[in-house]
Parts: C-alpha cells; structure tokens; sequence
C-alpha cells in the first residue's frame, strides 16, 4: 500500500492503532489547524441531531479524546465514549479530570473497546454516533450492524466522516488538497507526513456517506438524511431505529 498507516485486512486494526498512538498529543490542535475550526461546528450539529431527552444514554463509538462525548454529557445524557485507542483515550482522560466541576453536569465515561465488537448488550442506547471513525475500521459494515444492534428502538444512529463530493471539479480540487496540504501540517506539526497522508489512502477505500445511508436503508432505520458538509467533503449520515 502507499502509505504507512494504511493496511487491508486483518492488519487494518494494528496500523491504525500505531496511528493513533503517534499524533494523540497533537489530534485535537491538528483538527483545529486542517479544518480552520470547522470540525467544532459539525460536531455541535451532530450533538443538536441526537436530540438529547432527559434519562437518554449515549453511545460514542471511535470517541478519540471525546469531542463529541463530552458535548453528549453536557447536553444531559449519561455518555459512554468508547475507543481502540489506549493513547487517545488518556487525552481524553486529562480532558476530564481538567472539566470536572462537581457540577449537575456529568463527564463521560470512558474505555477502551471495538467497535465492531461493542462490549455492551443488545438495545442498551438511545443515542450511538461514530466522529471520524467508521472509516478506519476493518469492516465499516460491521460498524454500523454494532451500532444498531445496541441501539433502542427509536434510538438515533449519527455519522459523521470525511466523505466523497458528488461534484467532479470539486472533488478533484478537494482530493488534491488531501494529497498534498494535508500531508505537509502531518509533517510540520507531528513529525510525520505518512500520519495525515493516511486521510485520503483511507478515504480512497471509504465508499462514504452514500454507501452509509444505504446500510441504514438496509437495516430498515427510519428518516434516513445525509447532510452533506462543504459541498460533500464531509457529511453526517442520520437515521432511526424502528419502534
């Protein structure tokens, strides 16, 4: 394959553990920098569309140093952000015990897991949202069965990744900027330009936000949207699981 990280298979778990083990330190200031803060505002909108009730629990699957757990929590469910990474999940952790107040609100919990392998029973959530993960999993369909087999009825199942612009010109302008701009920050500010290469390798095999909503159709959720973001560099699939 062309780029380090990156790896078929089997071996697709291993690769993107040693990625994320690397630029865990610098993930959240990377995100901040590539998406000039965009990716706060997408993430919010994925927060406002779990329209949070009060007694709801929150699954976040691929939760990283817990962006969308935290916004979750302190929008009043009891969150649970699950990783693969033990690196980013003590980001996370700092991120916590630096946000405690002893306050009505409540810090997620955090631990470490699969998500193709969810360690929690069948229809335990009424919330499960994926942030820039399910794209790094070995089998992205796998990901999105275990998110509805944990799902409550009338649970709402979010998405949200880098995805494909239906718009030829586009598409290639916003390619090119993977292949070339993405890689030179990787290389600045983490050392490593293989680390944000790793993007667009990993988007090339992604059949993105189109093939996402389809699965929902499949699996019969209900309200299935795709919202698409930046003219469909990045999109937020939605849809609900059947009462």
């Amino acid at each position: 394959m062309s780029n380090t990280f990156y790896a078929p298979g089997e071996q697709r778990a291993a690769k993107v553990n040693d990625l994320f083990a690397r630029i865990a330190r610098r993930y959240d200031f990377l995100n901040d920098l590539q998406s000039f803060g965009l990716h706060r505002s997408w993430k919010r909108r994925v927060v406002k569309l779990a329209s949070v009730r009060p007694g709801d629990r929150a699954l976040d699957l691929c939760c990283g140093t817990g962006d969308i757990s935290f916004a979750l929590a302190q929008s009043g469910a009891e969150t649970t952000g699950l990783d693969f990474s033990a690196e980013m999940l003590e980001v996370a952790g700092i991120r916590s015990r630096r946000t405690e107040t002893g306050g009505p609100s409540k810090n997620p919990q955090f631990m470490q897991g699969d998500a193709q392998q969810i360690p929690f029973p069948d229809a335990s959530f009424n919330i499960v949202t994926v942030g820039y993960g399910l794209r790094n999993l070995t089998s992205w369909q796998r990901g999105v069965d275990e998110m509805f087999r944990v799902a409550r009825p009338g649970a709402r199942l979010i998405v949200l990744d880098f995805g494909k612009p239906a718009n030829p010109l586009w598409r290639a302008i916003y390619f090119a900027h993977l292949k070339m701009s993405v890689p030179i920050i990787g290389l600045l500010f983490c050392g490593n330009a293989s680390a944000y290469a790793y993007i667009l390798e990993s988007l090339k095999h992604y059949p993105a936000q189109l093939a996402v909503a389809d699965k929902m159709r499949e699996l019969k959720l209900a309200n299935v949207r795709v919202i698409n973001l930046l003219g469909g560099a990045m999109a937020i699939n939605y849809g609900e699981k059947p009462v």
